[in-house]
């Protein structure tokens, strides 16, 4: 009998293309802060700004919300296995700035 299994993530990012399956995760010591990462248990995340709680994912096959490229957060990931992203007062559309993650 043969069983198929994945072990992670990974293998299944492969077979969908090579994208990654993204989570959204929020600050909750500021809380207009909010970070990607590329696991659910966010363990790469900035311990500066924690506790982190995971607030969504975003599938391979999915744009990212506010108009962010895709390439450049899965590239910050696999970089820093984060990237950071500060969300903005409200004016007429929701808006964010990516910050550039400190090492």
């Amino acid at each position: 009998m043969s069983h198929d299994t994945f072990d992670n993530d990974e293998s299944i990012d492969c077979k969908s293309g090579g994208t990654m399956r993204i989570f959204v995760f929020k600050s909750e010591a500021n809380p207009n802060l909010r970070a990607f990462g590329g696991d659910l248990a966010g363990i790469k995340l900035p311990v500066q700004f924690k506790p982190w709680r995971a607030v969504g994912a975003i599938a391979p096959d999915q744009e990212l919300p506010y108009k962010i490229a895709r390439d450049d957060i899965e590239k910050a990931i696999n970089e820093r296995g984060f990237q950071l992203f500060r969300l903005k007062k409200r004016t007429n559309a929701a808006s964010c700035s990516a910050l550039v993650a400190a090492e």
